[in-house]
């Protein structure tokens, strides 16, 4: 896809970075003079995504790899894509299930995906196990102009 505008952050996949990559999304989207609903559904999302690949993509060793952030604008709608390359998932449909988890002894609720899907107008998962995953989402944000 082609971007008006579009930003790329690489981190090390460690919990305090997730705050920044919110942070940093929400600042890049300002851009578009997104509503305050419409910067806080952009962190949750951005939040819950760099959250679960920090923590289900990195699980044997958080903080060894790298989270990639990406944004980009076309029209009205802004578009991110966080990648990491560590374990992957091996079932997606079951993943994006509200309530499961990979990880129930870590008191994780299961319910990362379907709190991006209710934020944001649309996610993607592509994944492939022992080669990470990425979650891609967009929202559209009301400009005014049409």
């Amino acid at each position: 896809m082609k971007y008006d505008n579009e930003m790329t952050l690489e981190m090390k996949a460690t919990s305090k970075n997730e705050s920044f990559a919110r942070v940093v999304a929400s600042a890049f989207a300002a851009q578009l003079d997104p509503t305050i609903s419409d910067i806080t559904d952009i962190k949750t999302a951005v939040s819950e995504a760099v959250t679960n690949a920090i923590i289900h993509g990195y699980n044997e060793e958080p903080g060894k790899g790298v989270v990639t952030l990406k944004c980009g604008i076309a029209d009205d709608i802004i578009y991110i894509e966080v990648t990491d390359c560590g374990l992957g998932i091996p079932d997606i449909k079951e993943a994006m299930t509200p309530l499961y988890t990979s990880a129930p002894d870590d008191e994780r609720s299961g319910m990362g995906f379907t709190i991006m899907e209710t934020f944001m107008d649309s996610i993607e998962v592509i994944s492939e196990p022992g080669k990470g995953t990425t979650v891609r989402m967009s929202k559209k944000i009301d400009t005014g102009q049409g």
